[in-house]
């Protein structure tokens, strides 16, 4: 029996499955999915959970069934390359494998400011987004939030909030001249003209020193704040960045043409864990996880398989609330009512698959 190890449900994990199921298992070919929790959270919208304007059922969708997969939930305790196997929960069951898929997604990177860790709340997992969600939605009138990095995820997460709670002071502090850095001058000028309709204060060239609890600290001023919102990066899984493989300098493995660490084959690597090209993304991570699908099904049927195409992705979509939206579409800038229908599209077709 060939035994195929997943770690992580997230998009690429999920579409890698989703794809060798298409492709058709082999009989003597037995899969086995660890995660933390018993279902796939769409992670692009935690920031909707955080604000309180979705539900934690809507953001969830069930693993598929099959009688050659089995489930295992608990944290993973560590990953044991050399003896192949992968140790979760409290007593640290060993899950043996043939073949590992790495998907563990990513963290925040404190960038080593003290208190940072501590004293903000997270949206990179679904159990940080509730407990940032429980905290923002009993603050009582007029309260302050602060939302620390004013890229994708920071500008999601403050106009959500701000479409969710109309009573609240709410800053965003960026450390650039603009928020959006990697946008277009078009897209930048749009939603920083959002803001200031919406009355959501930007603070552009912050420079956070350090962080205690009810305050940030930014360029050398005590920022008073109820509820501080950590979105200024991300790094890999701390298990990844663990791992005894050749790493880039965003802490990221280096993998071959096939998805593979090329001192470990049957080792493979998906979504934010792996060196890319391209910045991290749900979208990215999908196609890699489809075409690794591929490589995995043709590796269990014992065929060489196909060198993957090189990705082409189509595009970066935001939004601002629940009727307005920004991103480049086919290359083009575009912002509106037109790529919020877009990304609510790209949520719906997640769903259906």
């Amino acid at each position: 029996m060939k035994k195929v190890v997943l770690i992580g449900g997230g998009y690429g994990g999920m579409n890698a499955l989703h794809k060798m199921l298409d492709n058709g298992l082999p009989n003597d070919v037995e899969i086995t999915v660890v995660d933390r929790n018993p279902y796939h959270s769409l992670k692009t919208e935690f920031y909707a959970l955080t604000a309180g304007t979705a539900s934690d059922k809507e953001i969830r969708i069930d693993f598929p069934e099959h009688e050659q997969i089995n489930y295992l939930f608990g944290d993973i305790k560590a990953i044991d390359i050399e003896g192949q196997q992968v140790l979760v929960g409290l007593d640290e069951k060993a899950i043996s494998y043939d073949y590992l898929l790495i998907g563990l997604g990513c963290e925040d990177n404190y960038h080593g400011i003290v208190g940072a860790e501590e004293y903000t709340e997270s949206v990179q997992s679904i159990e940080k987004a509730r407990q940032a969600s429980y905290k923002i939605n009993n603050l009582p009138a007029y309260s302050q939030v602060s939302v620390v990095g004013a890229g994708l995820s920071g500008i999601e997460v403050a106009s959500e909030i701000r479409e969710s709670r109309s009573d609240l002071n709410i800053r965003l502090l960026d450390r650039g001249a603009s928020v959006l850095s990697a946008f277009d001058k078009k897209i930048q000028a749009y939603v920083e003209d959002w803001f200031e309709k919406a009355d959501v204060k930007i603070l552009h060239h912050s420079n956070v020193e350090y962080v205690e609890e009810g305050n940030v600290f930014n360029n050398g001023t005590a920022i008073p704040s109820d509820v501080i919102i950590w979105t200024a990066g991300v790094r890999p899984n701390k298990l990844v960045r663990s791992l005894p493989f050749e790493k880039d300098f965003h802490e990221k493995v280096i993998i071959n043409d096939f998805y593979q660490v090329p001192t470990h084959e049957n080792v493979y690597v998906v979504g934010d864990c792996a060196t890319s090209i391209h910045s991290p993304s749900a979208q990215l991570a999908g196609e890699q996880g489809e075409q690794i699908g591929d490589v995995l099904s043709a590796v269990l049927n014992n065929k060489q398989p196909s060198k993957p195409k090189a990705i082409k992705l189509k595009g970066q979509l935001g939004s601002l609330g629940k009727s307005d939206g920004f991103g480049n579409m086919y290359k083009q800038a575009v912002t509106g009512l037109l790529p919020r229908l877009a990304k609510s599209g790209v949520l719906w077709l997640n769903k259906r698959h």
